[in-house]
């Protein structure tokens, strides 16, 4: 009976995720190797503080502060630390030392991505990430294997759990944005300084990566079109929710043909209001959703944990076991593919309707004037509903606009907007948001 091969796995960072995958290798190691034809062992997990507290309890001899020998002496690296450097370094090193390499860094990916590929191809070893984007919910496997026969067209993602939840408790309870965000906060969903999530970074960096593998270009975080949930309030949440619509922070990648009729992709994250039937609009929580569009496929929708230690260990895992079966087996790594040269295309090249709020002049001929403008730039009006308030102080009145267009080019919205902003008849353009599946 030929002896089982062993493959040393070296762990950098020890988080709530690094914790729980360093469990998972210690207590399913026999069905791992069953799984693997290998056995997996944890060669040493690299932390800044040996000594620190940790929700797991594990072995104290594996921890050191010596990440560098720890990767030199490895078959398998899991970098798990964050940030650029030295998570960068690191994996270089691994990779030129012949080490498959399993990481969730959308950060370090979407910023210097093509560099880790190439040094992989280079090598000739695997470099895998389906824990950087979604968390559990097996999505770029799929993407890169299942859907390499077909063309996307289109992916939208909520693919940040933070803004999800703070959205979802605006929708269901009418909490204001700072109130839902300290629930978020309380309930662990959300950091000290949320800037990353609420402001849309953490997004963009997914969306590099799933653009970059749903249309087979690099793209990198530079290309991504980035906007925040900061600026959505309690009454853009009631008035789209009484026109059928619930506002998402959207990952947005589609295919397009710009006005001069350059084919390129687009490339963005920022609110967007669906219908409340679209698959999307069901995502609850802190959940995650991809929904992809293919010409062969159709419409096909990925849910599940985005966060959470166990849910994105377990991502961690499913990569792990195919670098380890493909070590065994022998050949080459598999990354991405990279066939194409798609450029990216400014957002001005979508099309897309807008949801605008207005606060106007209760006066007779508001609406024809309005009307007339968005006429004038090619937009046309699908919705439009009027609130009248009168001020209790001054008992003026005044009317707000809560407007929907049809489809137009995104270029041909924002003039609309801005030329909207100079009538005299406009106190104020209280909201703009885009608007999907319609």
């Amino acid at each position: 009976m030929t002896e089982m091969r062993t493959l040393k796995v070296a762990l950098l960072g020890c988080g709530n995720v690094g914790a729980q995958v360093a469990r998972i290798l210690i207590e399913d190691a026999d069905a791992l190797a069953a799984r693997t034809g290998a056995r997996l062992q944890l060669s040493g997990i690299a932390v800044r503080n040996v000594n620190a507290a940790r929700d797991v309890d594990l072995p104290q001899e594996l921890f050191t502060t010596d990440a560098e020998t720890l990767v030199k002496d490895a078959d398998l690296v899991i970098e798990l630390m964050g940030g650029i450097e030295p998570a960068r370094t690191l994996i270089l090193s691994a990779l030129r030392n012949g080490a498959c390499v399993v990481t969730g860094n959308k950060a370090l990916l979407a910023q210097d991505g093509p560099t880790l590929y190439e040094e992989a191809d280079k090598a000739g070893v695997q470099l895998s990430y389906e824990a950087a984007v979604a968390g559990a919910i097996p999505i770029l496997r799929p993407i890169r294997d299942s859907l390499s026969g077909d063309r996307i067209t289109r992916v939208l993602g909520i693919v940040n759990g933070t803004t999800n939840f703070i959205l979802d408790q605006m929708d269901t309870t009418g909490a204001q944005f700072a109130d839902a965000l300290a629930e978020a906060q309380r309930l662990g969903y959300a950091e000290a300084d949320p800037t990353a999530d609420v402001e849309g970074h953490d997004a963009a960096a997914k969306a590099a990566i799933l653009a970059s593998l749903s249309f087979h270009t690099r793209f990198a975080l530079d290309d991504v079109h980035c906007g925040g949930i900061t600026s959505v309030s309690a009454s853009d949440i009631a008035a789209a929710k009484d026109a059928g619509f619930v506002i998402k922070l959207l990952a947005i990648a589609e295919k397009l043909t710009d006005a001069d009729g350059k084919e390129g992709v687009s490339v963005r994250v920022h609110p967007t209001l669906l219908p409340r039937e679209h698959p999307l609009a069901a995502v609850r929580g802190a959940f995650n959703a991809v929904f992809i569009e293919a010409e062969n496929a159709g419409e096909l929708m990925f849910y599940g944990q985005g966060a959470g230690g166990t849910a994105t260990a377990s991502a961690v895992l499913g990569d792990l076991v195919s670098a380890a079966r493909r070590l065994v087996l022998g050949g080459p790594g598999r990354t991405e593919t990279t066939t194409g040269h798609v450029p990216a295309l400014p957002i001005d090249a979508a099309t897309t309707s807008y949801y605008i709020g207005l606060d106007v002049a209760d006066q007779p001929g508001v609406l024809a004037k309005i009307a007339q403008l968005f006429a004038e730039h090619g937009v046309s009006i699908e919705i439009m509903r009027q609130t009248i308030h009168r001020d209790s102080a001054s008992n003026v009145e005044s009317a707000e606009l809560r407007i929907v267009t049809h489809r137009a080019s995104e270029a041909a919205l924002a003039a609309t907007v801005e030329a909207v902003k100079g009538l005299d008849v406009i106190n104020s353009v209280t909201s703009v948001l885009r608007v999907e599946g319609v």
